[in-house]
């Protein structure tokens, strides 16, 4: 969804008191419509202007930066580090935030900056305006073909975005209200009747409104009574009282472990179809709201092309290895040939060419007769030549089919182990090292010669258990390898038992580590597997030293031995807390 009025006023007045008087030291762009200013304190402000999450929030997570900076970005960093916040407003109920800036130019001269997110949707923008006003440059321009209404480009004066005649919710009358209501269809339902007059009523709102007034979400206005618009009116003018007076819940919808929709009041239309959960602040709800749904988002878009090439190698493993086993149980039936071969042999005084079948008997069998069929084209002695040769081939099938199932189900199970590293990716070097995977493995095709784009070197996920052990946990199989090469032989290493998953190390230094820190090491490798929406989740754990790579084996393929093994059930929560940022 996007960031609604009501909502962004909400998080507004929540900023506010945290960000007054603190100076911007560092300026970010790690992705085209997200800037993050760092400031003093270690406070990280986030602005997203993109289509589909735009919005302004604190933010605890660190994401990747390119190697090279955007030049938004670099005209950010002239304009506004060392920049001093001195206020956050939100003109009207509309939606978009002005932050104010006091900067001292080259000249040591003070003077004014403004930074404008515009949250609207398809239609959202960054702007960084001067002290008169005047745009100093946006991350979209919008030029006279866009919007002959309200160009936006360096130069031009700001001007806000235009009303449409709409009232403002927080500007709600009972006199306007009834007005709008005796000239409004009948037949438009409620929602639709509040998303058509009022500014910073969001469709979600809008649906909660017509839900507690009407006890159902797609009411028309011809079934209110008098006392139905009464309600209707009581219903509306609380939300304004709420807006007025700053009083928020921040509230997020789930529905089967996935974000849904969040709100700055309770919401109870889905009843029982979706859990409302409650969070400490806006900023907390929206880190792990969006960072649940831009991991499948950037899954989506970023892994596409790698969930397809790694579905398909491993559906065409699965029919190869199909064939494979059926032609390997034909070759366990090789000693009927070389029966038929040996009594076409016994009895060849009594054959003739140009017989299509023997019956004689079967003196391995107490004699009992037996019936074998013949090419009728081929002499008695090349039809016993014909059935030894094909025992001899099932003989050598037999062997080279066992080898050729083992490398399929080898590779079957690695595949099934880069699917899981996909579902994990976190950054845009993730996939990248992925996709480098697959291209040496040789289940992506290398395209001529690939431009080598500069990229930092990716690390292993790391944690910190609660009595202080360092904990790493590999990102992909690759890693995997060089986590478990490169760690002390001393060290305890984790990996959830005949599941993918990842490798994870509990650095102890050659101490015996405490069993809080191997449980939660244990869940740690539980979490970032297959199991992870599990319980109970077997883990097997042992000292490096025993773990080693068999020869040829496929990256993050290990064998070990004497291990010891932890039941767990992987926690969100306790995979937060121990992360270091």
């Amino acid at each position: 969804m996007a960031l609604d009025a009501a909502c962004l006023q909400a998080v507004v007045e929540e900023l506010r008191p945290q960000l007054l008087g603190l100076r911007i030291d560092r300026v970010q762009q790690p992705a085209r419509d997200q800037v993050i200013l760092l400031l003093r304190g270690g406070v990280r402000l986030l602005l997203n202007a993109g289509a589909n999450n735009p919005r302004i929030q604190l933010t605890a997570q660190l994401r990747d930066n390119p190697a090279e900076p955007p030049m938004f970005c670099m005209l950010l960093r002239k304009h506004l580090v060392g920049a001093r916040v001195s206020g956050l407003t939100q003109p009207g109920l509309e939606r978009l935030v002005e932050l104010h800036l006091d900067i001292t130019d080259d000249f040591g001269r003070p003077g004014e900056r403004t930074l404008v997110l515009e949250a609207m949707g398809r239609h959202s923008n960054l702007i960084l305006l001067d002290g008169e006003r005047r745009v100093i440059e946006c991350m979209r321009r919008v030029d006279a073909e866009m919007s002959a209404e309200r160009p936006v480009l360096p130069g031009l004066f700001y001007q806000y975005p235009p009303a449409h005649g709409k009232t403002y919710l927080s500007e709600l009358t009972e006199e306007d209200f009834s007005a709008k209501l005796a000239q409004a269809n009948p037949e438009r339902t409620l929602d639709a009747f509040l998303l058509d007059g009022y500014f910073g009523v969001s469709p979600l709102l809008a649906r909660e409104l017509a839900f507690e007034t009407a006890g159902e979400t797609d009411a028309r206005l011809f079934s209110l009574d008098a006392a139905g618009k009464r309600r209707f009116y009581e219903k509306t003018a609380a939300l304004r009282d709420a807006v007025k007076e700053s009083c928020f819940t921040p509230v997020a919808l789930w529905r089967d472990g996935r974000p849904m929709d969040f709100s700055c009041v309770p919401i109870r239309q889905y009843g029982g179809a979706a859990e409302c959960r409650t969070y400490p602040s806006f900023s907390a709800l929206m880190d792990e709201f969006y960072e649940s749904r831009e991991r499948q988002e950037r899954i989506r878009q970023r892994g596409a092309d790698l969930i397809r090439a790694a579905s398909g190698a491993r559906d065409r493993l699965r029919r190869k290895l199909a064939a494979q086993e059926k032609d390997y149980a034909a070759a366990q039936d090789r000693d009927a040939l070389r029966l038929s071969g040996e009594l076409i042999t016994a009895n060849l005084y009594r054959m003739e060419r140009g017989q299509r079948k023997l019956t004689c008997e079967n003196y391995y069998d107490e004699g009992r007769e037996i019936t074998i069929p013949l090419d009728p084209l081929l002499t008695p002695q090349e039809n016993a030549a014909k059935y030894f040769k094909r025992y001899a081939k099932a003989k050598t099938a037999e062997k080279y089919l066992r080898e050729q199932m083992a490398i399929a189900r080898r590779d079957e199970a690695y595949l099934g182990s880069v699917l899981e590293e996909i579902a994990e990716a976190e950054t845009e070097q993730d996939f990248n090292d992925i996709r480098a995977e697959l291209k040496e493995a040789g289940f992506l095709r290398r395209k001529g010669r690939e431009k080598k784009e500069p990229q930092r070197p990716a690390k292993p996920r790391e944690f910190r258990t609660t009595a202080g052990l360092r904990v790493l946990v590999g990102r992909n199989n690759r890693q995997n390898d060089r986590l478990t090469r490169d760690a002390d032989h001393r060290d305890l290493w984790f990996h959830t038992q005949k599941i993918h998953g990842s490798h994870v190390i509990l650095c102890t230094g050659g101490a015996e580590p405490d069993e809080e820190s191997v449980v939660e090491a244990a869940k740690l490798a539980a979490w970032y597997s297959q199991a992870r929406e599990s319980g109970n989740v077997p883990v097997d754990f042992t000292p490096v030293k025993n773990v080693r790579k068999p020869a040829g084996a496929r990256p993050g393929m290990v064998i070990y031995t004497t291990c010891r093994t932890v039941n767990v059930t992987p926690e969100e929560e306790t995979v937060k807390r121990l992360r270091v940022r």
